[in-house]
């Protein structure tokens, strides 16, 4: 139940990751996927996309424009064990889709931070030059006025990329990392040529309901894993375009691919002090089981989870596994209450 409900309110983003058909990482567009005629405008900001828990904003300024940072501050809902467990969404979605694990983590006696990093959900999308150690500044500044002085950090997808850049730049802070299904595996700059922002900008613009379902569709790879339910998200991310603020968040949605692109970590990886784990889909692209033994071979001591026949989104796709995964190292060789802080 929990899976339905999440998937359902899930209102996806351009997609950006693995090379693919442009704007980049958007894969090829089926051509026998019909353009529905019914899809309403809908919010860059998430204002008709219900988040599972209550919603804070942090104000601060950034390259010189004011802006708001959305997170949920979530309590244990058992004893609490005084830790603090902070979820790092992906390039193509927002926090409310950590609804799952942020449950099962509170019955576990976690805290648990949900940012909505800025450009993302329901935070401020400025235009301005994004790159992963403002992300990481950014979240750390949420844990800073929360109050917690050290959390365990887990990224999805981009949030992976995220994760690794925060753990190696603040090991004081990172009490051990997940890097879940992540993308930037490789250095891209090295494998396609650079294109302008403008170029690819100007691709943005013309972003289809096709190319929205292609987005989605490549995540669940199995044909037992795709669910016709799934076919939502594509609308919602679809509904984007057609409101007047679509020439904005454009370009602001091709400002962050182009850091994914500009602003590699694979020389972050081996700068990780902390326990960390990997874990993903055996079917998240071809290549996938290899660059993440690679990862999990650069940073120091870490563990490898592969899971069989799965894709891209495990907390959707195969929700038991991933959250006993999850569990199970979180709560490995745990240090005290007293040794883990705020």
């Amino acid at each position: 139940m929990i899976l339905r409900t999440c998937v359902c309110l899930l209102a996806l983003f351009a997609a950006a990751g693995r090379a693919g058909a442009q704007p980049p990482g958007t894969p090829a567009a089926p051509a026998n996927v019909p353009t529905p005629s019914d899809v309403k405008p809908g919010s860059i900001n998430h204002e008709d996309v219900p988040y599972p828990h209550p919603v804070s904003y942090l104000s601060f300024t950034t390259y010189g424009q004011d802006v708001r940072m959305a997170y949920m501050d979530v309590p244990p809902a058992a004893q609490p064990n005084g830790r603090t467990v902070v979820l790092l969404h992906g390039m193509n979605f927002a926090g409310f889709y950590w609804a799952g694990p942020i449950e099962v983590l509170r019955k576990e006696g976690f805290r648990v931070v949900v940012t909505d990093q800025i450009g993302f959900g329901r935070s401020s999308k400025p235009i301005v030059p994004y790159n992963f150690h403002d992300m990481a500044l950014n979240t750390k500044r949420v844990l800073d006025h929360l109050g917690v002085a050290k959390a365990a950090i887990v990224g999805h997808s981009m949030g992976g990329m995220l994760a690794a850049r925060f753990a190696a730049s603040d090991p004081d802070a990172t009490e051990r990392v997940v890097l879940y299904d992540p993308i930037g595996l490789t250095d891209a700059r090295f494998e396609r040529p650079y294109r302008s922002t403008d170029e690819v900008y100007k691709q943005m613009l013309g972003y289809s309901y096709q190319q929205a379902y292609a987005t989605i569709k490549r995540y669940f790879p199995t044909p037992d894993s795709w669910k016709p339910e799934y076919e939502k998200l594509a609308r919602l991310l679809y509904s984007w375009t057609l409101t007047g603020d679509w020439p904005h968040m454009a370009m602001v949605r091709t400002l962050l691919q182009q850091m994914v692109y500009t602003d590699p970590v694979v020389s972050d990886w081996a700068h990780i002090t902390s326990k960390a784990l990997v874990i993903g889909g055996e079917k998240d692209g071809p290549d996938f089981p290899k660059l993440a033994r690679h990862v999990a071979d650069t940073i120091p001591g870490a563990q490898l989870v592969l899971v069989p026949n799965a894709g891209h989104v495990l907390h959707f796709e195969t929700p038991e596994i991933f959250n006993r995964e999850l569990v199970k190292f979180l709560k490995a060789d745990a240090p005290t209450r007293s040794q883990a802080g705020k």
